[in-house]
């Protein structure tokens, strides 16, 4: 980015853009729930429940209403920040969606910080000795991890370390039972060490370690794939090779030339990644009966509950979105050869 002013105006346009993206969104979302095949109200009492039923809890709902006129209410509501009552639990939404997206929150980042650990080394170790037999277990480890379908690794793990090793708990976020710390922040493990609990502290990280470690395995393919291709690319540069003429290490050349002008790349993926975990670990949270923000959304789309779908899937837009935009400005940032 050249000037300042230039920096601005990108960071101003792609703000601008926020909106527009989210109405879109939004519009989208209750289009699609109108059409798809069900009744919201035969998810609530059943087919065998008699008209006048059926028509007292559609009037309730406002389902008796055009649809123009839902529509202009749905987003009047969510302007004023209203996410609507859920359908089945006659729970705010907003209070559904407080309960599972920190669970949600939580096991991304874990899961992140093992791919990037696992799959980052992996793609630097690979490219320290081309052709060798640690990049050739690296590719296939890379391929591999990017092939495996998401749920049959989840239960493999569970078979091996729960069942048959019994080191670590088959699901769930905590063993029944057991007193749940306060919440202050929405992230067990936080809350356990916040509250001095050692029993919840240790409980709530045994549990977080399955599917955190499965999803992390699971995408430190895509990393190592990442990091060792823009190496490559990098390594081929002109300066590289001024820098191999001068007589300097390879090492250091690796680390001190090479290394730091794939960071960008680098970022774009692991920001990407995240927000996109904060809603598409649906496999991973229903196989490990994780009560994340995805399990909440299958079981909201299972029930028809057409408020609590549409409020989930706005606010993982909304955080998808925010993460895009400030990579995009982050970028724009450091890096002043790029232009828009």
């Amino acid at each position: 980015m050249s000037t300042k002013k230039e920096l601005f105006k990108y960071i101003f346009s792609r703000l601008a853009l926020l909106p527009i993206m989210l109405w879109l969104i939004s519009s989208l979302v209750f289009i699609l729930l109108r059409i798809a095949p069900g009744d919201p109200v035969d998810a609530i009492l059943g087919t065998r429940a008699n008209e006048f039923a059926r028509e007292s809890l559609r009037i309730k709902l406002g389902l008796d209403k055009p649809l123009i006129s839902q529509y202009l209410e749905y987003l009047n509501n969510l302007i004023h920040g209203n996410l609507g009552i859920s359908l089945n639990t006659q729970e705010p939404v907003k209070v559904i969606i407080s309960k599972a997206l920190p669970a949600s929150i939580e096991l991304a980042i874990f899961a992140i910080l093992i791919a990037s650990l696992v799959g980052y080394l992996i793609g630097f170790l690979g490219v320290i000795k081309p052709e060798g037999k640690i990049d050739f277990i690296g590719r296939i480890f890379g391929i591999g991890t990017y092939a495996l379908p998401p749920f049959w690794a989840a239960m493999l793990i569970q078979i091996i370390f729960a069942v048959l090793l019994g080191w670590l708990p088959i699901g769930g976020r905590y063993p029944p039972g057991i007193s749940v710390p306060h919440s202050v922040t929405g992230f067990l493990l936080l809350d356990s060490i916040l509250d001095k609990n050692l029993e919840m502290i240790f409980s709530s990280f045994k549990h977080l370690i399955l599917p955190s470690v499965t999803l992390g395995m699971l995408l430190s393919g895509i990393f190592s794939r990442s990091l060792r291709l823009n190496l490559e690319e990098v390594l081929k540069k002109n300066y590289i090779e001024a820098a191999k003429s001068r007589g300097i290490s390879e090492s250091r050349i690796l680390i001190k030339h090479a290394f730091p002008n794939t960071l960008l790349p680098i970022l774009t993926i692991t920001g990407l990644t995240v927000s996109s975990l904060i809603g598409g670990a649906l496999l991973i949270e229903i196989t490990f009966s994780w009560p994340g923000i995805a399990l909440g959304l299958q079981e909201a789309i299972n029930q028809r509950d057409y408020p609590v779908v549409q409020g989930i899937v706005v606010t993982i837009s909304s955080l998808v979105v925010m993460v895009s935009v400030g990579i995009d400005i982050a970028i724009a940032y450091i890096d002043p050869r790029v232009s828009y």
